[in-house]
């Protein structure tokens, strides 16, 4: 047979090592050399599939200051990630088809990687016009507010809920409660958030579903609050690796929701890595002007895509953590629940894949490509992707960006002949 591309020589997460053949996007084959007409040397690198970040915010628009989808995705690709998820929570919110439509142009003509849209969960919203326009899930689905997004009441959200199950759709949650005053500390913003309240509120949103209904809770912070959701969990990099004690009390750049925890919970939540479905990044950038504001004004959200996986990775030389773990929370789990093909080692399967080095750095936040241009992982240990490969294209190598991969992948509402 005859390949567009060949990966030789590749360390798969097994230990052996074989040939991919690739060809239209997809492997074709995995064992032997072929022919092709481009080959890549994998020798010295260990290959994973493309992540699947199932929760970024991507901003754009009046947001662009902040972020946009050519440097947000550029930071996904230059971490691994080859397919992102955009949340709803935008300005103006996706709450139409027609909004839902022009996010998705604007994907096409900017993004460098994979992507899909989740639809908006408020009152008035066209849940069904926007299945049926290619929404990959409903939510972020805000049980309590946070940044751009309006806590719902239990009424509402019920009723929404049963909405969002008659179109068998999967409704993503942010499950917080919120008390007290404007925070001035991250300790006070811990304490407004409680992790004891964000399991009761994970509690409370189950309570409000409807039986059967495909549940995601998005960025759980506690092991109580993972041991008590039904239905898949998430956790992000900046629960797992941080904890507000790692920070000066009124350090903005650590401010986000849920809050980080203190030391001996973000411990705790190591616990429960076999019970955590996907690790997500909640990439949500804002720009040092505004993280400059006091904290009690200063807006919640880190940037995370490019950092999430390296940091995953530099875990697993340490050897805290399974190689064939990380696979699974950053692109086979999520491809699953997503329904979009997974990218991997068996033909048939999506030629996205990231090689990575064996060598630790120390992650800098001005070599990273987000537009924000900070991170709160500064001094990490992380090991990035030398070269990133999407639907059998070399769309990154080596600090340079090869041809641009924005291919949408609609939700399983999508109706073509409902779209022309």
């Amino acid at each position: 047979m005859n390949a567009d591309i060949v990966l030789r020589n590749v360390r798969l997460p097994s230990g052996r090592e074989a040939d991919i053949a690739i060809s239209d996007g997809v492997v074709r084959h995995v064992g032997a050399p072929v022919h092709a007409d481009e080959t890549i040397d994998c020798s010295g690198y260990t290959c994973l599939p493309g992540a699947v970040d199932m929760h970024v915010h991507m901003r754009g628009g009046v947001q662009a200051g902040k972020e946009g989808w050519r440097t947000g995705t550029a930071s996904a690709v230059a971490g691994g990630v080859t397919v992102v998820v955009d949340q709803p929570n935008t300005v103006p919110p996706i709450t139409t088809p027609e909004i839902l439509a022009a996010r998705i142009r604007e994907a096409e003509s900017e993004a460098l990687c994979g992507f899909a849209v989740n639809a908006g969960v408020v009152a008035g919203a066209d849940l069904a016009g926007m299945w049926s326009a290619g929404a990959m899930a409903f939510g972020e689905t805000f049980a309590a507010p946070s940044s751009y997004g309006e806590g719902l009441d239990p009424e509402t959200l019920r009723e929404l809920f049963c909405r969002i199950q008659a179109l068998g759709g999967l409704a993503t949650v942010h499950a917080e409660e919120v008390s007290g005053t404007a925070p001035r500390t991250l300790a006070d913003h811990d304490s407004a958030r409680s992790g004891a309240g964000e399991a009761r509120a994970v509690q409370a949103v189950q309570a409000l579903a409807p039986a059967g209904m495909r549940l995601h809770f998005c960025h759980l912070s506690t092991a109580a609050s993972v041991r008590a959701a039904r239905g898949t969990v998430e956790a992000t990099p900046h629960h797992l690796f941080l904890s507000h004690e790692m920070f000066d009390e009124d350090e903005t750049h650590a401010r986000v929701n849920p809050p980080l925890r203190d030391e001996r919970t973000r411990r705790d939540l190591w616990s429960c890595w076999d019970m955590i479905d996907v690790v997500a990044s909640d990439h949500a950038p804002h720009t040092l002007q505004e993280k400059a504001l006091p904290f009690d004004t200063a807006p919640s959200g880190i940037p995370g895509v490019e950092t999430m996986v390296p940091l995953l990775m530099a875990a697993v030389h340490r050897g805290e953590i399974t190689l064939s773990s990380v696979i699974e929370k950053t692109s086979w789990r999520p491809a699953e629940i997503l329904g979009i093909p997974r990218a991997g080692f068996e033909p048939g399967d999506r030629a996205d894949f990231a090689l990575y080095p064996d060598e630790v750095v120390r992650i800098d936040p001005s070599a990273l490509h987000s537009k924000c241009g900070w991170s709160p992982f500064e001094g990490f240990g992380a090991i990035f992707p030398e070269v990133v490969i999407i639907r059998g294209t070399q769309a990154y190598a080596h600090g340079e960006y090869g041809e641009a991969c924005p291919i949408w992948y609609p939700g399983k509402g999508f109706s073509s002949l409902n779209n022309k």
